[in-house]
């Protein structure tokens, strides 16, 4: 183990090999593993984990005047120990017939700009959602466009807190916050390729930048916000297809990209059931078609032909949304829905009532409500048997989430006529 003393972390020795290497614990800071058979190589570990072999020398003459370099030949899994032992004693043998082998590389290899740092990123990721590549291409266009040309080395803790600030100040914590994250991501896949390089997120908490604390959004109690969100559909939202939208996320506790993007490919009327294959969670989604969304289901279906061909498939078509085809960036309606209403609202407000409902007013049990509201899966194995429910069992319970929000949206007002499906 490592010892600290003050803001150093003493290193010790080892004899390098696999199982010696792989037997290291990460530490809250990075700490290297000298071997006890050749002088200056050691072992890296930093504290996600990763462990690379280093080399550490002093070039040209001048003993302990010399410049000391200290140099990566290798990730550990990529080379093997007996590899890296036998790089380390190649390598410092050119460093003994006078040769510099750090200061070569860095001459062969430049350090890249922060554009190519987000493109190798990519890169390194080519199984990403696309709606994931797109926020990301948003983030680092928009707030750090104008870095993309400069080399990572000009980029200090400085220019991070000067445009954290601007960002909070004009665009507010959120944007700020994600800002910071990605450009810290960039900087850290680099940092380990690039010997000396270092990453300004990093520098600018450890002089006492700080991100903002996430700040979470709540709502009042669904007695109180469901009779007021469904006057705010009914007077604020005049296209049907969004209303219906927002109803059938209102029934299903579905995101609102899960709810713009379902398919009625996806949708079989003879089992009364739906499936949504691109979730947050990485899961397909399977829900149950309660009488309420029976109801939108069945509107939204015989309202099919009246749009464009490349629409119809899209349970909530769009001629004019970008060219998906179907409805898209609702947001707008937000606030309008809120001020009709006199409550405030927003989409994933609806994902929160529909838990509240199933949690606090029915209390079923916690694994059924996670299935689904589509939470990711659970890590207790225990609680992940537990929680295999039958779509029967996930019927009643929709079925009795649907019809309290129905209790709770129409309280003191007239009887609804809905469409029920035996």
């Amino acid at each position: 183990m490592s010892t600290r003393t003050g803001k150093r972390t003493a290193n010790f020795s080892i004899t390098i090999s696999k199982r010696s290497v792989e037997a290291l614990k990460p530490g809250d800071r990075p700490y290297i593993a000298w071997d006890d058979r050749i002088a200056g190589f050691g072992v890296r570990v930093q504290p996600s984990g990763l462990r690379s072999y280093v080399i550490n020398y002093r070039a040209g003459p001048g003993g302990r005047k010399a410049a000391n370099r200290r140099m990566v030949i290798g990730r550990h899994g990529q080379v093997t120990a007996g590899q890296a032992r036998r790089l380390a004693q190649e390598t410092l043998g050119k460093v003994a017939a006078g040769e510099d082998p750090a200061a070569g590389r860095a001459r062969s290899r430049s350090v890249p700009t922060l554009g190519e740092a987000f493109q190798d990123l990519l890169d390194a990721g080519p199984a990403r959602k696309e709606s994931t590549v797109a926020a990301y291409r948003n983030t680092v266009h928009r707030d750090l466009g104008d870095w993309t040309g400069r080399t990572l080395d000009t980029i200090d803790r400085r220019d991070v807190e000067r445009r954290f600030n601007r960002l909070t100040d004009e665009a507010g914590w959120v944007q700020a916050n994600h800002a910071v994250k990605m450009l810290r991501t960039l900087y850290r896949r680099q940092c380990i390729d690039y010997e000396g390089l270092h990453n300004p997120v990093d520098q600018w908490r450890a002089a006492g930048g700080r991100p903002h604390a996430p700040k979470r959004r709540s709502i009042a109690p669904p007695a109180e916000v469901l009779p007021r969100w469904h006057r705010g559909f009914e007077t604020a939202v005049r296209n049907p297809v969004a209303r219906d939208a927002f109803r059938f996320g209102l029934y299903t506790g579905m995101r609102r990209s899960e709810v713009c993007g379902l398919e009625w490919a996806r949708v079989d009327m003879a089992a009364m059931t739906l499936r949504v294959d691109d979730t947050k969670s990485g899961a397909p989604l399977e829900f149950p078609v309660t009488r309420q969304l029976a109801a939108i289901l069945d509107r939204r279906l015989a309202e099919r032909d009246r749009f464009p061909g490349n629409t119809r498939g899209w349970v909530f078509p769009s001629a004019g949304q970008s060219g998906s085809g179907h409805v898209k960036g609702m947001q707008h309606l937000n606030a309008r829905i809120g001020e009709a209403g006199g409550a405030r609202f927003w989409f994933h407000a609806m994902r929160n009532c529909f838990i509240t409902v199933a949690d606090r007013d029915l209390m079923l049990p916690s694994s059924l409500v996670k299935r689904l509201v589509n939470h990711a899966p659970p890590r207790d194995v225990t609680e992940g048997y537990a929680a295999d429910w039958t779509m029967d069992q996930l019927r009643d319970a929709a079925r009795r989430i649907a019809d309290r929000i129905d209790e709770l949206s129409f309280a003191g007002a007239p009887a609804q006529e809905t469409d029920v499906r035996e």
